[in-house]
């Protein structure tokens, strides 16, 4: 997809963002795709269909980048996270994710959900957008305004620690093709339909999902928005007398390109990248085009998404005459609202990505990271559930401690001569 200018490409590079998110939006609100409801089914009803729909975006996510990569159709190397990044920050991986999995406990739902919300008359999720976006633009500085981020200053130099240099990028093609010598694209192949066979198996097994047409229709579709995202922003280039150009090629050569600086996007080497969907660092995003008093150059990937997914949410509140207003029923509910929305900030740029973006997107790209903050926001959630639970039930008698012991021999990690209250 090359156009005739840098102006044309970065039209159409934000406008496919904004339509198939506005889709996202619809689709999600319609079927009721929501990830910490995934958890709450499985954790409080033993119903794993929503974690099933979930668990199908990523297989159909992962299938089409492994055939579009082989392809040579979406560039994976150097993308907006760095996924497969050759430094794999474990630790940085794991607190990120159960933070936020334990924030959008707290907060009624994840990055996604609260876009999903907002569209459909939520204030409460009004006040937790803000609360992230704060976070997460401090956190991340998307725009390259600040001369230093919160990460920098308090985080990095003890996570810094916590972290392994590999020899290769980190997804699962590239460490296991180098054990055996094997191409990284190759292994990418093999993995890639290993992987997603467990998964289809694992997911069509149930036939309660099988009949279940919300929950196959938003995991095939939503998966496939998420490619979409890959392949559009892997292909938008710029034709000059010297051949096509990326636009972050283009932008990287805009002295040599341009006359002005006019049209030129803020920090475009990093947010015209391959990327897809997430929506932490992009509602930060939001913060940093609002503070700009809306300036065009502070157009983002993130920016459009956001917008993107909140208008179609509110436009099947429209349809299927469901937008309803709703506010806090006490000020406890304000105050867990809050915590969460500080923790989803916070656990979001720490874990690179939210249920969406990383426990769908990034699984596609099949990076060890994107595995292990999914597996921590699902412990986060629910483990925070089940405590919830625990004192719901046992009322003054489930201290916290008898509360999180009592959830952790639930979950099969801790023995069950540990139990402090009976199982419920």
């Amino acid at each position: 997809m090359s156009f005739e200018s840098f102006a044309s490409a970065q039209s159409f590079f934000l406008w496919s963002t904004f339509i198939i998110a506005l889709i996202l939006g619809l689709v999600a609100n319609k079927t009721n795709f929501c990830t910490m409801g995934a958890v709450s089914d499985l954790v409080n009803m033993g119903d794993a269909g929503r974690i099933r729909a979930w668990i199908l975006a990523a297989t159909v996510a992962l299938i089409g980048v492994v055939a579009l990569e082989s392809l040579g159709l979406v560039n994976m190397s150097s993308t907006l996270p760095p996924y497969r990044g050759s430094e794999f920050q474990w630790g940085r991986y794991i607190l990120g994710g159960v933070l936020f999995g334990i924030g959008m406990t707290f907060a009624s739902g994840c990055g996604n959900k609260t876009l999903i919300r907002i569209g459909g008359g939520n204030i409460k999720s009004i006040f937790v957008f803000a609360v992230i976006a704060v976070i997460a633009y401090y956190m991340v500085d998307p725009f390259k305004e600040l001369p230093s981020t919160w990460y920098q200053t308090y985080f990095a130099s003890w996570l810094g620690q916590a972290a392994i240099s590999l020899d290769t990028p980190q997804d699962l093609g590239s460490i296991v093709g180098n054990w055996f010598g094997v191409s990284a694209m190759t292994m990418r192949i093999v993995l890639g339909v290993v992987v997603a066979a467990i998964a289809l198996r694992f997911i069509f097994r149930s036939e309660e999902f099988r009949k279940s047409g919300d929950n196959v229709f938003s995991g095939i579709v939503i998966g496939l928005i998420v490619l979409l995202a890959w392949y559009f922003t892997s292909n938008v280039a710029v034709n000059t007398e010297d051949g096509a150009f990326s636009m972050t090629q283009f932008y990287g050569e805009w002295d040599m390109m341009m006359d002005s600086e006019e049209g030129k996007p803020k920090n475009g080497s990093t947010n015209l990248q391959a990327q897809s969907f997430t929506f932490i660092s992009p509602i930060g995003q939001m913060f940093g085009y609002v503070g700009s008093s809306f300036s065009s150059a502070f157009l983002s990937f993130g920016v459009v998404a956001v917008l993107g997914v909140i208008l179609g949410s509110f436009i099947w509140t429209l349809i299927s005459r469901s937008f309803r207003i709703e506010w806090f029923n006490s000020f406890k509910d304000f105050y867990m609202h809050m915590i969460g929305a500080v923790l989803m900030g916070f656990g979001g740029v720490l874990g690179l990505g939210c249920t969406i973006g990383q426990g769908i997107t990034g699984v596609s790209t099949l990076a060890l990271g994107s595995f292990l903050v999914f597996i921590s926001i699902v412990f986060g959630s629910a483990m925070t559930m089940k405590i919830q639970y625990y004192q719901m039930v046992y009322e003054d008698e489930a201290t916290f401690i008898k509360s999180l012991l009592s959830s952790l021999v639930d979950m099969k990690l801790l023995p069950a001569g540990m139990r402090k209250l009976d199982a419920i």
